[in-house]
């Protein structure tokens, strides 16, 4: 009789198997198509506490939709083979009384940065990027770059006419790419209101595709709008849809100025010292568009923050 039980889980077993193992095998099928290698910068940062843990190449998971693409490299930024070139971008139209007060913080700030990250300074003007100076690694001459804005509240009708100016015209290379904007973000040339501004979604588009990261410091405009709440509101709102859009942070304290801009320059600091260039197979649509990805890892009190789509074109 045992024998008879023994032979009957065997005859089961042998039925039931085929019918398992392609189920057991689903999640890890591989994409039936080949990707497009695409590149994206990646802050890890702690979800509880400052220790920030290791997290390696094959810690990360990429999930575009209901399948997985595959992580080709994972590089730290601050690296003589990849680096950061950083933009400090600062709305001309800003009260050069409030401005000028911070200039050392934004000093300090360039001065204390690796040799491999190069700074760039430009200014927000009538809609276009200035540039003061581009990208370098002489921090110093970086800093001498820095004035008083012009602090006329006119000059300034979309500071996300003018992102869009730079993102264009900033030549795309190897290392990963950020901005820090300085602004109080309000589009006084959209008549609209709520988050969908089609400049600031322009703006976002441009920046994913191009895998650049835009943080943004809050600091209070001139004229009118510098002092309605409601319009405030509005542009701290939008400062934080794009940072949040591109896997950067939007930092403010209330509705003014604040009194220091080092606290978040430290915070910045340390996020970049914490950053992967992310290289993925992404896998392309019907036709070239954007396709949402979400990263994760089973690494304890870990966040991988990076931008929320990637531009993926189709016949590459």
């Amino acid at each position: 009789m045992k024998l008879q039980r023994i032979l009957k889980a065997l005859v089961v077993t042998a039925l039931i198997l085929p019918f398992v193992r392609p189920l057991l095998a689903f999640p890890q099928q591989e994409p039936a198509f080949p990707g497009v290698p695409t590149k994206v910068v990646v802050s890890v940062e702690p979800r509880h506490g400052k220790e920030v843990p290791t997290v390696r190449a094959e810690d990360v998971v990429v999930s575009q939709g209901k399948q997985h693409d595959k992580v080709l490299a994972w590089q730290p930024v601050e690296t003589p083979e990849i680096g950061v070139q950083l933009f400090i971008f600062i709305d001309d139209s800003l009260s050069a009384t409030e401005i000028g007060t911070k200039l050392n913080d934004i000093r300090d700030f360039i001065n204390a940065q690796p040799a491999n990250v190069l700074i760039g300074i430009g200014y927000m003007r009538n809609g276009t990027a200035v540039i003061a100076q581009n990208p370098t690694n002489d921090h110093a001459q970086a800093a001498k770059a820095l004035r008083l804005t012009f602090g006329d509240g006119g000059s300034s009708p979309s500071p996300y006419f003018a992102l869009q100016d730079l993102l264009k015209r900033w030549r795309q290379t190897n290392s990963a790419r950020e901005v820090i904007m300085v602004t109080d973000g309000i589009d006084r040339f959209w008549d609209g209101f709520g988050l969908d501004d089609p400049y600031l979604n322009s703006v976002i588009d441009e920046a994913q595709r191009g895998g650049v990261v835009v943080n943004a410091l809050y600091a209070r405009g001139g004229g009118h709008f510098g002092h309605s709440p409601f319009r405030i509101n509005w542009g701290q709102s939008y400062l934080s849809e794009l940072a949040d859009a591109t896997g950067g942070e939007a930092y403010y304290l209330g509705n003014d100025t604040p009194p220091s801009f080092r606290p978040y320059f430290k915070d910045l600091t340390e996020r970049m010292s914490h950053q992967f260039l992310l290289t993925l197979e992404a896998q392309p649509g019907k036709k070239s568009g954007f396709e949402r990805i979400k990263l994760s890892t089973e690494v304890p009190n870990v966040e991988l923050v990076t931008q929320r789509q990637v531009y993926v074109p189709t016949g590459s």
